[in-house]
């Protein structure tokens, strides 16, 4: 159940969003897909399909058969490294995609040009406030600014101490919070500092409607908090981008696999680019075999901290409706609290 309140504190990001929920679903590799979006989109919130490696005509395929499954809002989040990237924003623009999310560095100033010329709505990460204010002035049209105790590849700071330094100085755009957050409380909170909605992950991996294997879910179910960590660098020399998951056997096996390499380059038996190249290949396929396959071992199995607030295999629209309701709560119990003193 929804109150004015909350209608009221995230009307800037519903409204951008065109949703009855400023809540959208982080782009979540080979877990964000036709029927995952489509469930998040049709019970109010916001939506993206992760395009992740997909080729313009993967992107393609993908964005019609989600559109054959929902007639509400969703976006495309776009890694800006793909070599692709100019052609699968103009599959998003001729697919009619209302927004578009550029993800894994700063957005090229071309593409944000050509997305902005066609009419869609830009949305980009902020991991600073320097960053986000650069990103307003380019013409970005929202902000998402995103903790460590998100799932997946992440940045140095907390989710909490961003919202401090981000949310009093942008005024311009709706920012959106992310990062282990899991219950509507925590949404209440951010609003009230100023943000304009959230985004989760973690907490839609277990939706019924999620394509994720059986063990994969499980493993979330199965997880607390602490379970979610940053992979492990051994040497500066050889630079590993941290990506927070359950800890499994792969992880472990990781850190080894650092050292063996550290040392064969150390010995002379390989270069420092050879070493480094076999590190950085160590998880390729791995987050496919984990959500897809089920293989929990030697998987990748990306989650945020708020893993912990995952304990069962819920409807989409339940999900939402937990949040919205928490959130709702929360805000009525604190204006009661106010008016009572």
């Amino acid at each position: 159940m929804m109150d004015n309140k909350l209608k009221k504190l995230w009307k800037k990001g519903s409204d951008f969003l065109g949703t009855e929920h400023a809540i959208l679903c982080g782009a979540m590799t080979w877990v964000s897909e036709r029927n995952l979006v489509a469930s998040v989109s049709n019970a109010g919130g916001f939506g993206i399909i992760a395009s992740g490696s997909m080729s313009p005509d993967l992107l393609r395929g993908e964005i019609a058969a989600t559109n054959a499954l929902t007639q509400k809002p969703f976006g495309v989040n776009l890694i800006v490294m793909h070599p692709q990237l100019e052609e699968l924003a103009q599959v998003c623009i001729d697919a009619d995609v209302t927004h578009v999310v550029l993800a894994g560095g700063i957005p090229p100033k071309a593409i944000v040009r050509l997305l902005k010329g066609a009419g869609v709505k830009v949305i980009s990460f902020a991991p600073s406030l320097k960053i986000a204010q650069m990103l307003v002035k380019q013409g970005i049209d929202a902000l998402i600014i995103e903790g460590a105790e998100a799932g997946g590849h992440i940045g140095p700071v907390s989710t909490s101490v961003l919202a401090q330094e981000i949310l009093p100085h942008i005024k311009e755009v709706p920012v959106f919070v992310a990062g282990g957050i899991g219950r509507g409380e925590a949404l209440a909170l951010y609003l009230r500092m100023g943000a304009a909605g959230c985004q989760m992950g973690t907490r839609f991996v277990c939706a019924s409607e999620s394509i994720a294997h059986a063990r994969f879910k499980e493993s979330f179910i199965r997880a607390s908090a602490r379970n979610a960590v940053p992979s492990i660098q051994v040497d500066e020399r050889f630079p590993v981008i941290p990506v927070r998951a359950i800890e499994n056997a792969a992880a472990k096996e990781f850190t080894a696999f650092q050292r063996k390499m550290i040392e064969e380059y150390t010995q002379g038996h390989c270069t420092q680019k050879e070493a480094q190249l076999k590190i950085e290949h160590f998880w390729a396929g791995a987050l496919r075999r984990a959500v897809i396959d089920g293989d929990i071992t030697s998987g990748s199995l990306m989650a945020g901290q708020s893993v912990g607030m995952v304990t069962k295999i819920m409807p989409t629209a339940e999900i939402i409706e937990e949040i919205v309701s928490q959130a709702s709560q929360a805000l009525e119990e604190t204006t009661s609290g106010t008016t009572s003193s």
